[in-house]
């Protein structure tokens, strides 16, 4: 069979149209012996080669013979199953990809934002699985505290007041704390806590407000929104869960090297 010669297969009930040289990349497949009439399981029916396996599976089987490449969606999880499949196919290369592939999965980074609002407060905590993610946060994130900078005057009975800024505090590698709002002092005096998230130059002290932000800067990020909670029916602080998946290495044969199954991530 000539390689240009186009070849039509029926897997499990989808349609496959390639060229034959592309199903012949390895020549101790079953594909091969397919191609070449040695292989009895293998029907024609129809002028459509008929294979009774997995459709959907044998449609990456076939992306990898095209390209050489293994790059699989992010939400993949049928690993073992399209190894059976390749197995099958007797794709030794296309096996020790997927174990590969399989190995270097990246686990997702996961963040839960605890908000509390309580009359004029507002209290955060930010807990993350990544301490990266948390340093992230801890550079972008500045509290501002009002301090008295002069003491009252006969005509103003309220004293000047300047913002120091303070980081969020960080109980841990994988969490930070922060509150905005109201703040009542030992000297009964009331001074506002505000926060400010880069780049975002704006000083907020009303905590829905900071909270939006700080949803929009980890959307940002990457992050998605995967769920809310309520953590305590008593104080009812609000729990939002966030995943953010890194996407995956494309694995790809050293072509030199083809019979030996080097693997090289794609640059």
């Amino acid at each position: 069979m000539s390689g240009q010669e186009l070849v039509t297969l029926n897997v499990g009930g989808k349609v496959f149209t390639t060229r034959s040289s592309t199903l012949q990349q390895f020549p101790g497949s079953r594909l091969m012996r397919m191609l070449d009439g040695r292989d009895k399981e293998f029907k024609m029916v129809d002028g459509q080669i008929f294979v009774d396996r997995d459709g959907v599976l044998f449609s990456f089987i076939l992306d990898f013979l095209r390209t050489q490449q293994l790059l699989l969606p992010t939400d993949f999880s049928d690993h073992l199953r399209l190894q059976r499949e390749a197995l099958f196919y007797e794709l030794n290369p296309l096996v020790d990809l997927l174990n590969q592939e399989h190995k270097l999965q990246p686990r997702p980074a996961l963040v839960e934002v605890h908000f509390l609002s309580r009359n004029t407060q507002a209290f955060f905590r930010v807990f993350g699985s990544c301490s990266k993610t948390i340093e992230m946060l801890t550079g972008r994130i500045t509290v501002f505290i009002e301090q008295p900078s002069a003491p009252a005057s006969s005509s103003n009975s309220f004293p000047q007041m300047t913002l120091l800024p303070l980081p969020p505090q960080r109980p841990s590698y994988h969490d930070l704390v922060f509150q905005c709002g109201s703040d009542s002092t030992t000297d009964n005096q009331t001074r506002i806590r505000y926060i400010s998230i880069k780049p975002d130059n704006r000083k907020l002290a009303n905590g829905t407000n900071v909270l939006g932000l700080l949803i929009d800067t980890l959307l940002m990020e990457g992050f998605h929104l995967v769920g809310t909670r309520t953590v305590s029916s008593e104080d009812r602080t609000e729990c939002y869960s966030f995943e953010r998946i890194k996407k995956p290495d494309t694995l790809a044969m050293n072509k030199t090297l083809k019979s030996e199954t080097t693997l090289m991530p794609e640059q």
